[in-house]
């Protein structure tokens, strides 16, 4: 770290190499698996529990595939607040919390694309839009960047998962106002999408493209 003239300094704790290379002391290991991270890995397990009982065609498995949904999208919920408010705030943590929501939602698409209820081209768009953000993310990583889930990005989430709730809803109740409903909502994750995958390629271009090609001028 820095002191206040400027100069860098090493952190309290940290090795420091001996003339023959070896670390001298021992350091305690930087813990990155914290709480809300394992909350958000569980959140990646429940995706794949909800596509397998969402494709059952017994009426129980839907209402079992709804309840995990709902469990997954509270976790994306409690696991930023956990984060934020215990001070667990990591790098690691920053990367898998976006990428298990796409993989809830995604998931979540692509089982209601496959029982006919949403349009594959409103699956393609999401596809396509987070495989682009996903791009600049990694090419944002590799330069020690790590571009977080913006406000646009987390309120498209939201959306989509509300959208998707009314939608499953709908699968075991099957009523006209939740058809309206949901698709309302679908259509609103799906402006929400676009812009906000506009946005992240924006930041990434002035963050990772470039300021790199304005310092080489």
């Amino acid at each position: 770290m820095s002191d206040k003239h400027g100069q860098v300094t090493a952190l309290e704790g940290t090795p420091r190499e001996s003339s023959n290379g070896r670390e001298q002391g021992s350091a305690r290991p930087v813990q990155t698996i914290t709480g809300p991270t394992i909350l958000t890995i569980i959140r990646m397990v429940l995706s794949i529990l909800f596509m397998v009982f969402v494709l059952l065609p017994d009426t129980w498995a839907k209402i079992v595939a709804l309840v995990v949904f709902v469990i997954a999208c509270i976790t994306d919920k409690i696991d930023g607040i956990w984060a934020r408010n215990s001070k667990q705030v990591t790098d690691l943590g920053a990367f898998l919390d976006p990428l298990a929501d796409k993989m809830l939602t995604s998931l979540a698409f692509l089982t209601l694309v496959c029982l006919g209820i949403v349009p594959i081209w409103v699956f393609a768009i999401i596809l396509v839009r987070d495989y682009a953000v996903d791009g600049m993310r990694m090419m944002a990583a590799r330069d020690g960047i790590t571009i977080a889930a913006s406000f646009y990005g987390k309120l498209k989430t939201t959306i989509q998962m509300i959208a998707l709730i009314i939608l499953l809803l709908n699968l075991i109740v099957n009523l006209e106002f939740f058809t309206i409903l949901g698709n309302v909502a679908l259509y609103l994750a799906l402006a929400l999408t676009i812009f906000s995958g506009i946005d992240y390629l924006y930041k990434g271009y002035k963050t990772v493209i470039k300021k790199p090609t304005q310092k080489t001028k």
